[in-house]
């Protein structure tokens, strides 16, 4: 089994910045794949940003240029600096691994940005 603790989450003006980490443990062997996607209310989960093996980067239209992910191979740990946060960025931000043909997901952190 794999855990994942995510963290960075909270209540921030527009324009503002957030930095989102999310720290796998347990039994990993290999990781394919790290990522973050966010479900906002009402919507469904989209992908927001995702790095692959050998360090392909991954976005979605939306967060380009304001946002950046990365990950710290050593300790398996995931980051996701926002930027220039907008309203519309609000949601339940969600760490995804994606292991030996698995997905784990952790427990979601909520990002909210007041006007």
């Amino acid at each position: 089994q794999v855990q994942l603790v995510e963290s960075g989450g909270g209540l921030v003006q527009a324009g503002g910045s957030l930095r989102l980490s999310c720290a796998a443990s347990g039994s990993i062997f290999s990781i394919n794949a790290m990522g973050w996607y966010r479900q906002a209310p009402g919507k469904q989960r989209e992908l927001v940003a995702r790095v692959i093996s050998g360090g392909t980067t991954i976005y979605a239209d939306s967060v380009k240029g304001r946002f950046t992910i990365s990950r710290d191979n050593a300790n398996n740990t995931v980051y996701l600096q926002i930027d220039s946060l907008k309203p519309e960025d609000t949601a339940v931000y969600y760490c995804n691994v994606v292991s030996r043909g698995n997905n784990y997901w952790g427990q979601g952190t909520q990002v909210t940005v007041s006007s």
